[in-house]
């Protein structure tokens, strides 16, 4: 099979399955922090034990002069699972997902203090965009203000959204570091932050596990996070980044669509404006324009080329 097919079918399973982790994590009954944790530490195992499946040696000075970005990364990958994990229990998986979407906003609009990129009319017009898609995805125009446990929801989301945003920043500026190395100490650190927080936050002795959570719970570890981790990672090798970005819209599409078919969770005119705003915005956002956004497209494919 073409590399580049199989890279864009490999991508295509990766953005479908984080599309269904909402369904699973709702039905695993434990805390945000003890699934992170888990995740975490499954997955990472998991990319050591495909590098030592693939004879591939560990790349430890590649990572030396970068650990403390590394290790700052993997602590905010740690937040950003307990928030988004968090609001799920409060709000619908559509709404959550929805709102972790506007990180991509956030990095837009951070890009010119960060990266020193200009932020032209057309992103800060999707910008304005999306905050007006939040407004409608928060059900404010359908049914007014959002009840106490919903804006939490929201909120927690919308966290959880910056904390992913501050992750993807700081992946940027680790794009040299070698993808399954860098992925794996970032998921071996929010697995040990994870560690002090529980014993602080939670009461591990009143904790119940049934098989169905047990089950669950190992699927989120070894397939959600560690195999689509190293299948969504892999594919970047023959894609260009701007091929990734598009296809990742999969991932909210089938979360909105799963929510309402197995968790009959309703949407409302208001959340499906609200969701076409949102993602209809921050995929304008990425979309290339004329020569400029051709080459940026060759730039990237250059460097996926070199990984």
């Amino acid at each position: 099979m073409n590399p580049v097919i199989r890279a864009k079918l490999d991508l295509i399973i990766a953005v479908t399955a984080f599309g269904t982790i909402g369904i699973f994590v709702r039905y695993i009954a434990l805390p945000s922090s003890i699934i992170a944790l888990v995740r975490g530490a499954v997955g990472a195992a998991f990319l050591w034990l495909l590098l030592r499946w693939k004879k591939t040696p560990f790349q430890r000075e590649a990572l030396r002069p970068h650990l403390k970005l590394l290790v700052l990364s993997g602590v905010i990958m740690s937040f950003n699972w307990i928030t988004l994990f968090e609001a799920y229990n409060y709000t619908t998986v559509a709404t959550a997902t929805l709102c972790y979407y506007m990180a991509p906003v956030f990095v837009t609009f951070a890009s010119p203090f960060l990266f020193h990129e200009r932020l032209t009319a057309r992103k800060l017009l999707c910008i304005l965009t999306a905050l007006c898609g939040m407004v409608f995805v928060s059900g404010v125009p359908q049914s007014g203000l959002p009840q106490a446990g919903e804006a939490k929801g929201i909120l927690l989301a919308l966290c959880s959204a910056v904390f992913y945003a501050g992750d993807i920043s700081i992946n940027k500026i680790l794009d040299r570091v070698p993808t399954y190395e860098r992925t794996m100490v970032q998921l071996a650190v929010a697995a040990v932050i994870m560690v002090p927080y529980i014993l602080l936050t939670v009461d591990t002795s009143a904790l119940t596990l049934t098989p169905q959570g047990a089950i669950l719970l190992v699927i989120v570890g070894v397939f959600h996070t560690g195999w689509c981790y190293s299948l969504f990672f892999g594919s970047m090798a023959h894609l260009s980044a701007q091929t990734v970005v598009l296809f990742s819209y999969i991932d909210p599409i089938v979360a909105i669509l799963l929510s309402a078919l197995l968790l009959h969770e309703p949407l409302g005119w208001s959340g499906i404006l609200g969701a076409v705003l949102v993602l209809g915005s921050t995929l304008i956002s990425e979309l290339p324009v004329g020569n400029k956004g051709k080459q940026a497209e060759q730039v990237s494919c250059k460097k996926a080329e070199r990984r």
